[in-house]
């Protein structure tokens, strides 16, 4: 594959020594309901390289926690407290974005010092505001670019959201990826490049109507040669395909994927314009009374539950994985918690790591599944995006990636050196 040339500022590119910085960075972690103390550090510690880099600025670290309503919805006293002890180093934490008090704080800080501002989206304009041309004069943006001298984002997790904090400083401030969102995109990026050989995405899990438009971009622009259907995202395809799956998987979708009918008929649009360019599995795995038990797709319907892809199926679609000059998955093909009913899920896994060509996972349990398997090291790249990973597959407006690439055709123009 031919090397990509970088179109975003990386933190290499800008002067941080000494140099006030803006790092807007993505650490939403569940918290303990009693005590607000983090359950889960995963992703505060990857962005630890990030803070590392910037290790000579005077750092001033923005973050959000929860929504507005949502249990989560938190101050960020605590994960001041927690990444100090990551870092090994005190992090200030002030309780404001604005106003005195940050000005003071700021202010003081001197080079090799952090400072972690109060959650973003305490502040009204975070939220409400969603015109992002008039992002550039609100409060937060004209206040907080007035401290500093550069803005780094290395919240690849919210890329896919137009917020004042991720995307209102490029008019004011170079923006830069961080090394998190530097890795993102750098990966991402080289996954669309056009191949010449059978490249493959697997797409599964539960959120079909996501799979259904990712489907749909990858192969309307000839990313990959051929979808691999697994799990759920299967399950529609089949109806797609003609086959009646059953009661218990149709009272299953019923709950779980509100208007699958209308998924089913989209998938069916997707089938004739895209060809055989879209398979689903040729038998499946039953959960019958909690033994794994497999048919052929021609004897459905079945009275059982389908909680993963039959042997025949994890046979060819791991052979051809294999082959592959790249393979891009996203979901789990069955029920994988369950030991039973692993085997599709960790063989493609295990199929991807003998890949020899490009391979990328994203999803939700996609990293605790491939540290699970012992392959995550030979797996290409793990992305750490959710939604943000689905609306890059999908072709869907990024904002913080379009930011990023505006502020780098602004600093080669010379456009900041007045600022």
């Amino acid at each position: 594959m031919t090397q990509i040339k970088r179109e975003f500022l990386a933190i290499d590119d800008l002067d941080v020594a000494g140099a006030t910085v803006l790092l807007r960075v993505d650490v939403n972690s569940p918290l303990n309901p009693e005590t607000g103390s983090i359950l889960d550090d995963t992703r505060m510690r990857r962005h630890l390289p990030t803070i590392g880099a910037l290790n000579e600025a005077r750092l001033v670290i923005l973050a959000h926690q929860g929504r507005p309503g949502s249990k989560d919805y938190a101050p960020l006293e605590a994960h001041a407290r927690h990444l100090s002890g990551l870092l090994g180093q005190h992090v200030g934490y002030v309780d404001g974005l604005i106003g005195p008090s940050v000005k003071r704080a700021v202010k003081a800080l001197r080079p090799g010092e952090k400072l972690l501002l109060e959650n973003t989206r305490f502040h009204a304009e975070e939220v409400a505001i969603k015109k992002e041309e008039a992002f550039n004069n609100t409060l937060l943006v004209k206040n907080l670019s007035a401290l500093a001298d550069l803005y780094v984002n290395d919240a690849f997790a919210a890329s896919h959201r137009a917020q004042p904090s991720l995307v209102g400083f490029v008019e004011r401030l170079p923006c830069a990826a961080g090394l998190l969102m530097e890795h993102e995109l750098s990966n991402l990026f080289k996954a669309f490049e056009k191949t010449e050989g059978p490249s493959f995405a697997v797409l599964g899990g539960l959120k079909v109507d996501d799979s259904i438009r990712v489907m749909d971009h990858i192969l309307s622009e000839n990313i990959v040669s051929s979808v691999l259907s697994v799990g759920v995202v299967a399950n529609i395809v089949l109806m797609a395909q003609g086959h009646q799956l059953g009661k218990p998987n149709i009272s299953f979708l019923e709950k779980e994927v509100p208007g699958y009918q209308a998924l089913v008929e989209e998938t069916k649009g997707l089938l004739k314009k895209h060809g055989g360019k879209i398979e689903a599995p040729k038998d499946l795995a039953l959960n019958v009374d909690g033994k794994r038990e497999h048919i052929p797709v021609g004897d459905l319907p079945t009275e059982h539950p389908i909680f993963d892809i039959g042997i025949e199926s994890i046979g060819y679609y791991t052979h051809i994985i294999e082959q592959a000059e790249k393979v891009i998955l996203n979901g789990p093909a069955g029920v994988f918690e369950i030991p039973a009913f692993s085997d599709g899920t960790f063989e493609i896994f295990r199929a991807m790591a003998r890949c020899k060509g490009y391979t990328v996972m994203g999803g939700g349990h996609t990293s605790a599944v491939a540290e699970k398997l012992r392959v995550e090291k030979r797996i290409d790249h793990i992305s750490t995006g959710g939604g943000a990973l689905i609306n890059y597959l999908a072709g869907k407006r990024m904002p913080v990636i379009e930011m990023l690439k505006k502020s780098k055709r602004m600093y080669d123009e010379g456009a900041y050196e007045a600022t």
